[in-house]
């Protein structure tokens, strides 16, 4: 039986990564290793767990059965090693992390950096995209969402609210007259985020709210293109503040109506119910929220 769990685990890979070869990059073995190890499960067994196609494969009804069997055993073996790693002093394992690009240059990617400095023995793989990712289905153990959460199925912490600063390139500004509200800037040119809401919502230094919706030549799904064809002087848009900052330094970017305030856009840590991984991520997270990330 001892000798059948590493295949039984490797099965459980192919089936995860949906392919032999997604399965063999992720262990770090051959798609023909790990191909003949299913088939000497297989063989041990009596039964086929796989159909294979050139393309993908398949689950047989008895690997449909089986596999049920081996993500409880799996998961069972993983709430040990948590449940060890827990009580030892220094915390080992990997973390599967995804993070907003915008975010690969600013204080996030710093943490994740003096993390490991501290937890030599923990690594980490982290995507960075704008796009939306299934935690479940992508194999996830923790993703970083910035806006308002609206998924409760997923345990979730706030790690900060990031604030975020209306801004143009200076030469842009200089060819126009100084706005004094946010009306004002109706007829001027906006770079505009795919993912957010047309209409951006002010807040004044009285509460008085004021909502531009503005005219956008320019739309992209990239924080960075914003912040890059801001400094081209393309026209008006808004960025996190530490980017805002990188620009507005040296000179290349001035801050539009700093009296009025926009929404702050909330920093959380999102992972599963019951992770993989608990104890490590639940480390993580806390050492996240004791971090200065605006």
């Amino acid at each position: 039986m001892i000798d059948h769990l590493k295949q039984m685990a490797i099965f459980a890979r192919v089936v995860d990564e949906g392919s032999f070869r997604a399965a063999a990059k992720d262990v770090g073995l051959s798609p023909p290793r790990i191909s003949e190890t299913v088939s000497e499960l297989e063989n041990y067994l009596g039964v086929t767990l796989l159909h294979r196609t050139t393309r993908k494969i398949a689950l047989t009804n008895e690997g449909k059965m089986f596999y049920a069997r081996v993500v409880d055993m799996l998961r069972s073996a993983e709430a040990g090693l948590n449940e060890l790693n827990a009580m030892s002093l220094e915390p080992v394992g990997a973390l599967r992390v995804s993070i907003p690009a915008f975010l690969s240059g600013g204080p996030l990617t710093s943490a994740i950096v003096s993390f490991t400095k501290l937890h030599p023995n923990v690594a980490f793989s982290v995507t960075y995209t704008d796009n939306t990712l299934d935690m479940l289905e992508d194999g996830y153990d923790m993703n970083i969402r910035v806006g308002w959460l609206d998924d409760s199925s997923m345990m979730s912490r706030k790690l900060a609210d990031g604030e975020r600063v209306l801004v143009a390139g200076t030469e842009y500004m200089n060819e126009r007259s100084t706005p004094k509200r946010p009306k004002d800037l109706e007829e001027w040119n906006w770079i505009r985020y795919l993912n957010r809401a047309d209409t951006t919502e002010f807040t004044g230094p009285t509460g008085r709210v004021e909502k531009v919706t503005g005219t956008a030549q320019l739309e992209v799904d990239s924080i960075d293109a914003l912040y890059h064809m801001a400094t081209q002087n393309a026209g008006v848009t808004i960025l996190p503040s530490f980017l805002a900052e990188r620009g507005i330094a040296p000179g290349q970017l001035k801050a539009i109506l700093p009296d009025w305030k926009l929404r702050p856009l909330g920093i959380y840590a999102v992972w599963p119910d019951k992770s993989r991984r608990e104890s490590l991520t639940l480390l993580f997270v806390r050492y996240l929220a004791d971090q200065n990330l605006c």
